[in-house]
């Protein structure tokens, strides 16, 4: 196996307790693949779900004294052996600020990668930092290939913190991405005891342990000590249906958000297309209102062909699409949130720059 990014460091191991498969450690300097050393598991356990971890970091690594591994933290588990056989590799070991977004195609390629070779995995658990958990859940929605459960965990808490919830956070995470109910859902964010839409979700508390809702569309279900209930289905697109391939992307088009505010002005959005932006997102007032001098620089950015999705900064409400002559290169973002409708412009651009196109990917997404 390879590491996503090239000159990483590549961990890849089994939680090695009793009734599990003991792995060696592999690590990845050199091009080459590693071989990996497995030895089978009893019987009690050869049965349950494979299910890989790949920690990229964040609070609920975050102790004081140095970062949680990946090991240390499926190490805090206790009986997570009676619901999967745990595995798990190190990816980055950072805030979620500081992820890249050449890491997120190289987390995407790694999971398509694993799902493509491994047919037996079960799912993959993804650890991140929640300031940012939603964007990387999202990215990941609109680009992993395969239908088997992504589950996105973090924890508002640090492992030094009293009342820290990680751990249990990540056991739930292991339980949903075991679950065949959690297949064709797309990327699942499991905090708190409940399971939400990579696509819906938002952060909306700085502190609070409940801080990740869905507001208006509400859950898709909880975890709950008997078992994993779900009340609802995602119709929109999302990962295994997506038509975005990132396999050959080496970087990703630049797009920015602009937020829109009494007297705002268009220099800021001419100053983002001298930058080089291949897109913006207006977060725009209501159901996409601007101010001040904005239209001037939206005009601006439509010349120079910078492509410009209207959404709303209220964090609901739907901006529809409108059949007009500046459609072109001014897409209406529909109910996606601002940093979301980044994302899907930023993904559409490696597909097409064809705004019919565009707005279609928006009404689909």
């Amino acid at each position: 196996m390879r590491p996503s990014i090239a000159g990483a460091t590549l961990i890849l191991t089994v939680v090695a307790s009793p009734g599990l498969a003991a792995c060696a450690v592999a690590s990845q300097t050199a091009p080459e693949a590693p071989a990996v050393h497995a030895q089978s598991g009893n019987s009690s356990t050869s049965g349950l779900p494979r299910v890989r971890l790949i920690a990229t970091g964040g609070t609920i690594s975050n102790r004081s004294g140095g970062r949680l591994t990946a090991e240390e933290l499926v190490s805090s588990l206790p009986g997570v052996e009676r619901y999967v056989r745990p595995e798990f590799e190190q990816f980055a070991n950072v805030a979620s600020g500081s992820l890249t977004l050449k890491q997120w195609v190289g987390l995407a390629n790694r999971i398509n990668t694993l799902f493509s070779e491994e047919s037996d995995l079960s799912g993959v658990v993804v650890t991140s930092g929640t300031d940012t958990l939603e964007e990387t859940a999202y990215f990941l929605d609109l680009a992993i290939r395969s239908e088997k459960p992504v589950v996105m965990v973090g924890s508002m808490r640090n492992p030094s913190t009293l009342g820290y919830e990680g751990a249990a956070n990540l056991l739930e995470g292991y339980r949903v991405a075991a679950d065949p109910r959690s297949k064709g859902k797309g990327v699942l964010v499991v905090l708190n005891d409940e399971i939400n839409s990579a696509r819906d979700v938002t952060k909306t508390d700085a502190h609070r342990l409940d801080t990740f809702q869905s507001r208006a569309y509400g859950i898709l279900g909880v975890v709950d000590a008997d078992r994993i209930v779900y009340y609802r289905d995602v119709v929109k697109r999302h990962a295994g249906t997506t038509e975005f391939d990132v396999s050959g992307i080496e970087e990703l088009p630049r797009v920015d958000v602009v937020m829109t505010y009494q007297g705002a002005t268009g220099d800021v959005i001419k100053a983002v297309v001298d930058q080089g932006a291949k897109g913006i997102v207006i977060a725009a007032a209501g159901a996409g209102a601007t101010s001040g001098t904005q239209d001037d620089g939206i005009r601006y950015a439509v010349e120079k062909g910078v492509f410009v999705v209207f959404t709303t900064r209220t964090g609901s409400g739907r901006i529809a699409a409108r059949n007009t002559a500046s459609a072109r290169l001014q897409i209406q973002g529909e109910d996606l949130a601002p940093i979301k409708a980044r994302i899907l412009l930023m993904l559409a651009l490696t597909r097409t720059h064809d705004g019919a196109e565009i707005q279609r990917m928006f009404s689909e997404y």
